[in-house]
């Protein structure tokens, strides 16, 4: 008899047990990156009043007779399915579609979570401004590139930051020289370019016909310049044969020594600088230096390539933020703030870039939404409450058996 009191002892403590986990999943219905915990049960132990018994010569075999003795706690699982995606506008703010994790550090320990609520603190790091935790990534080298298989490093960005200017080495042209121009005729195009410090230096460039398929070429701009005079020779399909000249030098008052080369097109194709019979077209269209300019802004994209927006006009690679996935998520173990850390029963993490290896990509300016389906819990609710309620039954009617054994001696 006392066996019924203890089962529905038992059943009671699960069952708020279940209540407790649909109270926190329904507390966290608009919770970012919150994942729905689920319960399960299982019988506990039972009591063997007879064991089972083979079948012998005539007689069959019966079954053992047991008696369970309750319920307990199975286990307590996240359900990682993914939750739906909120427009922010916030470039800082990020999502993982599809599997993974962002990584925090805190300069010791490393934790994963689903919610990028991320902002950049005044020293440009990017943080979860809950609790400081820094993101990880991969910085870029000066040129942009970046190696991700070096080791995690937290993404930091000073806002402000400069780029150094980059002299001019190459001037590139393209377009048509006229064929059926006389001798002594010229054309003119001019090409701002930038020295070591980041100074605009125009540099004039004058074609004039020297003989027939024959051009001079001469370029005029800062004082001691030199290198600055050639010949181009085109051959009778009006294809470039032959370039002489160059490199253009000259030095800026305390700056370093500008040395361009200048590039007419390739001997004997036409993408360059042809002559057909047609006007002139020719012109200077790219030189590969510029000024100095200051980081004005970022955007992030869905491979998590952090790219900065400079007042130079250029763009440059600056960080990547890696993503990490496990064999085992369901191990990873909650320490709050919606933050993960692994255990013996997640596997390592599987450090990566999104969209690879499984990994889902990244979406900047939205936040996810917790997964918590409230249909679902409160028709949870429901079962735990009614399970309550049945397991208080049990201790009831075995109280009044009690109560009517005792009354026996009466």
């Amino acid at each position: 008899m006392m066996r019924s009191m203890f089962s529905g002892v038992s059943g009671l403590r699960n069952h708020q047990t279940m209540m407790d986990v649909v109270g926190n999943n329904i507390a966290n219905v608009n919770t970012v990156g919150y994942k729905t915990s689920q319960l399960s049960f299982q019988d506990a132990l039972c009591q063997t009043l007879r064991g089972a018994r083979a079948s012998t010569g005539y007689l069959g075999g019966t079954n053992p007779v047991q008696i369970g003795l309750g319920v307990k706690l199975a286990l307590v699982s996240t359900n990682f399915t993914q939750g739906s995606l909120q427009n922010t506008g916030r470039m800082t703010d990020l999502s993982i579609q599809g599997d993974g994790f962002f990584i925090l550090s805190d300069g010791g320990s490393t934790y994963y979570t689903r919610a990028g609520y991320f902002s950049f603190d005044a020293q440009g790091k990017l943080i979860n401004p809950s609790n400081g935790y820094v993101v990880q990534g991969w910085m870029a080298e000066d040129t942009g590139a970046i190696d991700t298989n070096a080791t995690l490093e937290p993404i930091s960005i000073p806002v402000g930051q400069t780029m150094a200017p980059q002299a001019t080495a190459e001037i590139r042209f393209q377009g048509n020289l006229p064929a059926g121009a006389s001798v002594g005729d010229s054309y003119v195009t001019s090409i701002e370019v930038v020295d070591s410090q980041g100074a605009r230096h125009t540099l004039t460039f004058t074609f004039t016909k020297a003989d027939v398929n024959t051009w001079d070429w001469e370029a005029t701009g800062p004082a001691g310049i030199s290198g600055n005079t050639g010949t181009l020779t085109f051959d009778t399909s009006g294809a470039l044969a032959s370039v002489t000249g160059g490199p253009i030098e000259f030095t800026p008052t305390g700056a370093e020594t500008v040395s361009i080369v200048p590039h007419f097109g390739t001997v004997g194709g036409i993408s360059g600088v042809t002559q057909f019979a047609s006007d002139s077209t020719v012109a200077a269209v790219y030189q590969d230096g510029f000024t100095s300019g200051y980081l004005q802004s970022i955007t992030i994209s869905d491979n998590g390539i952090i790219t900065g927006f400079f007042s130079n006009g250029l763009n440059k690679q600056l960080a990547q933020i890696a993503v990490a996935v496990f064999n085992n998520p369901e191990g990873l173990i909650k320490v709050g703030d919606t933050m993960y850390r692994v255990s013996s029963n997640s596997g390592e993490p599987l450090v990566g870039t999104s969209g690879t290896g499984n990994r889902g990509v990244i979406t900047a300016g939205t936040l996810e939404m917790s997964n918590v389906d409230l249909a679902q819990e409160f028709t949870n609710m429901i079962i735990a409450e009614r399970g309550f309620q049945a397991n208080s039954r049990i201790i009831t009617a075995t109280d009044q058996m009690l109560q009517e054994l005792v009354n026996i001696k009466r």
